[in-house]
């Protein structure tokens, strides 16, 4: 049940960001540079809108307090402190100054501290505030927002000192002014902003889109270029021309191409040469298989050919796919550390009934040799050599294995006592199908072991061992393997 769940969210999480995946490169930078910039101008838009808005308060704020000021000059006082009687002398003509504007109304209202009217508008809140500790201006002012007939409305109030020859008081004088004015000046900022900013976001796309078409137009090339190739041309790409960031991608796929190309070139030999070898013990078995239906050989003679043609046969087809299998573990997996010591002895074990069947003085010595290989290549190599040298040492002969190590490398020392190489065939020995004794191998066996050495980054050496009067005494199979650090 949980790997059902499991299984769900994980498609569930695959078909979410399955569209993202699925996007072009142009498209993924296009977004990826146009959403972050239309977010930055937004959020800019937003804040010169409230610094628009803070500097038009300011500015009318200061116009409101001139006229708080100008009102202030007309007035007159009789009486000295709570006595003291205010009169307001402004012209009729500067009140209808105030009662109308082609864009915003203006209200005023005189008063006395104690909210006592003297001249305006009588509807205007009286102001019940305070003055801030620090004012923004050099006044006893105080702004606020409010509402009068039902608009609304910003009001400063100016706590103004009067005196004369016939006394001293202190007026209140509010000023109040209706948001048109101010409302348009901040929309025409905000879409003189807007209008700036979609130039620069447009100015900013045709950039970007001009950027990334040139950019991603080497990725385009390369696209373009394998798919004009043959399927066959498994050819390096030139990448001489491309981008720097380009050239990891070509060089993984030039390797790739390498791979596959000596892949194809394998298994098309591997195909020629089974065809080839192949041929030869089908034939001879289909003439075997006709003698004895002529009845030309008795019936057990012509049946032991056939087994004995069917086996070799076999051995050549089973050599022929260890010798494949050796490519394809090569470039398709990655070795282990494997005890080279434990393989071999449990191959000697494996095979020791046939050193038993020829009576044969066998023995075996090993140091501890871990290398970095395939278990199933060591154990092909230790087979095929010991195979090898069991088949040339004569019966009642001696078979010595020795693995040492010395310093970074372990070598194997399998020496037989038989007949030995002669020199012509040594140099061609490593090649498939070429066997001393043609009846009595394939002549894969030491191809095999070479192909293993090869790809474990070995060495792998024959020598006739002889004594002092040149006369052979046996043969030295000898294989190096450097050790495996972990």
């Amino acid at each position: 049940m949980r790997r059902r769940n499991a299984a769900k969210k994980e498609k569930t999480e695959s078909t979410e960001t399955a569209p993202w995946r699925s996007w072009s490169l142009r498209r993924q930078l296009l977004v990826g540079i146009l959403v972050p910039t239309l977010l930055v101008i937004c959020f800019n838009t937003w804040s010169l809108h409230r610094k628009a808005l803070v500097a038009l308060n300011t500015a009318y704020d200061r116009t409101l307090l001139a006229s708080a000021k100008s009102i202030s000059e007309e007035l007159d006082v009789t009486g000295y402190d709570d006595l003291a009687v205010l009169r307001a002398i402004v012209p009729y003509s500067a009140q209808e100054a105030f009662e109308t504007d082609n864009q915003s109304r203006m209200f005023y209202r005189i008063s006395n501290l104690h909210g006592e009217l003297i001249s305006g508008f009588a509807e205007l809140p009286v102001w019940r505030g305070t003055i801030p500790a620090r004012p923004p201006y050099a006044a006893l002012v105080d702004f606020y927002d409010s509402t009068f007939r039902g608009d609304p409305v910003r009001v400063a109030v100016l706590l103004q000192p009067v005196s004369s020859a016939e006394g001293r008081g202190m007026a209140v004088i509010q000023v109040a002014e209706t948001l048109e004015l101010r409302e348009a000046a901040a929309l025409q900022i905000l879409w003189d902003t807007i209008a700036r900013q979609l130039v620069l976001v447009g100015v900013i796309a045709l950039i970007v889109v001009l950027v990334v078409q040139r950019a991603t137009r080497p990725v385009r090339q390369l696209s373009q270029t394998i798919q004009a190739r043959g399927e066959d041309d498994l050819s390096p790409i030139d990448g001489a021309a491309a981008p720097r960031e380009l050239q990891p991608l070509i060089d993984a796929t030039n390797d790739v191409m390498q791979r596959l190309s000596h892949l194809l070139e394998h298994q098309q030999r591997f195909v020629r040469d089974a065809s080839h070898q192949l041929r030869t013990p089908l034939a001879v078995l289909k003439t075997q298989v006709q003698s004895a239906l002529r009845d030309d050989l008795p019936h057990r003679q012509a049946l032991e050919e056939i087994g004995g043609t069917v086996e070799r046969a076999t051995q050549l087809a089973n050599q022929m796919l260890a010798l494949a299998k050796v490519e394809q573990l090569r470039q398709q997996s990655q070795p282990v550390s494997v005890r080279w010591d434990d393989v071999l002895r449990d191959v000697a074990l494996d095979i020791s009934p046939l050193i038993a069947q020829s009576d044969l003085d066998f023995g075996i010595q090993t140091d501890s040799a871990p290398v970095l290989a395939h278990e199933w290549m060591l154990r092909e190599l230790c087979r095929n050599l010991l195979h090898n040298a069991i088949r040339h040492t004569p019966e009642h002969g001696t078979l010595n294995v020795t693995l040492q190590v010395d310093g970074n490398e372990a070598m194997l020392t399998i020496a037989d006592t038989g007949p030995g190489i002669d020199n012509e065939l040594a140099t061609r020995l490593f090649q498939p199908f070429s066997a001393g004794d043609v009846r009595a191998g394939s002549g894969l066996g030491l191809a095999i072991c070479q192909q293993i050495v090869q790809a474990i980054g070995g060495s792998i050496t024959l020598r006739n061992r002889a004594d002092g009067a040149g006369k052979i005494l046996g043969l030295d199979a000898r294989v190096t393997l450097p050790l495996s650090r972990t």
